[in-house]
């Protein structure tokens, strides 16, 4: 979900009002009710921690059409959809390069522990100047030295969801006994970056350690994956690019001594639906004309992501190298889309978008065949946050995979990783 626990639809057709009750978690609960509904795997809550000021050199332009601001912090939606759910995987965002890591550990325990073995956590290391100045630092740690420390973090944070054994909650009312003191720990962490004593000063948590997630594009974030995570993301829009990020991903699992099955990868998807496939194409059509008309959108947002004002540059004049301190996977993703600023903004995709424009017959098969051909694992949705949006997914084409018998109907197992490695 883009900008989890912030504005949506609050001038759009479909958005459901005019923005007025974006603080309120009604809309995030709703979509988690469907979701688990729609028997998916997990419901990634992305974040971020500044207000971007990266085109024209101010926040203007962010704050006027609510693009990544305001925001609030998607953590307390956690024991929220909790509680309205049963089944459904729920991860929240944190920053390896911000999140002190006990603090993590501890919080990440909890809500595993408070979701019976529900929650995950999707690791970032932030890309932003602003966000590393918002915690006190004049500029941002270099790109591969975060991906150093979040190597780093994981350990240590997986070292203290160990530091108390499964078994160490023994509640023996006779002896007057409710931990076997034997059974915890301390870590004694000392690395180039975090240190922590230990042991946590709660249970371990039911998963033993929680679902990790991580979205990077970068080799070195495909690296970071491949030795700790659990699922990855990857958006990129094309078969091509779906097979080589698979094998390339594969490839590092092994290396790094893992069963690339122990890893599941999701490709980005964006369909856009209607009752035939000539009003999808209609819809989609419409959407690309306001990506040409207002290349400003996808420039703010990429600059954004790569701290790097668009707005300086002739949209029309050839586009030479660009380099990055923050999503170099992504700014080089989007510069492969064209040679002026005008056609890249134009062409740019953030998932798998154009195969998958039609009904939802058409949209379930084209997912089908693609993965059938890539090999992968699966999908994970976006688009606009809409409620619209969010039926014609859950009530729409899963319930067509579900009779092509490409996802499941059910859940299977009590804790997510089980969900998660089952199918």
């Amino acid at each position: 979900m883009n900008n989890t626990y912030g504005v949506h639809g609050w001038n759009q057709l479909w958005g459901g009002g005019d923005g007025q009750d974006w603080t309120q978690p009604d809309l995030h609960i709703e979509m988690a009710k469907a979701f688990e509904r729609a028997c998916f795997d997990y419901f990634l809550l992305e974040d971020s921690l500044f207000v971007p000021d990266n085109y024209g050199g101010t926040a203007d332009f962010y704050l006027r059409r609510a693009l990544r601001a305001p925001k609030n912090d998607p953590l307390p939606l956690v024991p929220l959809i909790a509680q309205a759910t049963t089944h459904l995987g729920i991860v929240p965002t944190i920053s390896t390069s911000f999140y002190p890591p006990f603090l993590l550990a501890r919080l990440i325990a909890t809500l595993d522990l408070m979701s019976k073995g529900r929650v995950g956590c999707n690791f970032v290391t932030s890309t932003a100047e602003r966000a590393a100045q918002n915690f006190g630092l004049d500029t941002h740690i270099e790109h591969d030295l975060r991906y150093e420390m979040a190597d780093e973090f994981v350990d240590l944070v997986s070292r203290l969801w160990s530091s108390w054994d499964a078994d160490a909650i023994v509640t023996d009312r006779e002896a007057g006994v409710f931990v076997d003191p034997a059974k915890v720990r301390a870590i004694d962490f000392k690395g180039r970056f975090f240190s922590s004593r230990g042991p946590l000063n709660t249970a371990r948590p039911p998963q033993g350690r929680p679902v990790l997630v991580q979205a990077g594009g970068s080799p070195q974030g495909r690296q970071f994956a491949a030795k700790h995570m659990d699922s990855v993301i990857a958006a990129v829009s094309t078969v091509p690019e779906m097979k080589a990020f698979r094998a390339d991903l594969r490839q590092r699992l092994v290396a790094a001594g893992r069963d690339p099955e122990s890893c599941k990868l999701f490709f980005v998807v964006v369909p856009t639906l209607g009752e035939t496939n000539a009003e999808a194409q209609e819809r989609f059509r419409r959407r690309q004309a306001q990506r040409e008309a207002s290349p400003e959108m996808t420039l703010a947002q990429m600059g954004s992501l790569t701290d790097i004002d668009f707005s300086t540059f002739d949209l029309d004049a050839p586009l030479g190298e660009l380099t990055t301190n923050g999503q170099q996977g992504t700014l080089k993703r989007f510069l492969a889309q064209g040679a002026t600023l005008r056609e890249i903004a134009s062409n740019y995709r953030y998932g798998l978008e154009d195969p998958v424009v039609g009904t939802v017959q058409h949209v379930a098969g084209a997912m089908a065949e693609v993965m059938q051909e890539v090999g992968g694992d699966g999908f994970m949705f976006s688009g606009p946050v809409t409620r619209r949006h969010v039926a014609e997914i859950t009530d729409g084409v899963v319930p067509e995979l579900q009779r092509l018998g490409v996802v499941r109907t059910a859940y299977e197992h009590r804790h997510f990783r089980d969900n998660l490695l089952a199918f």
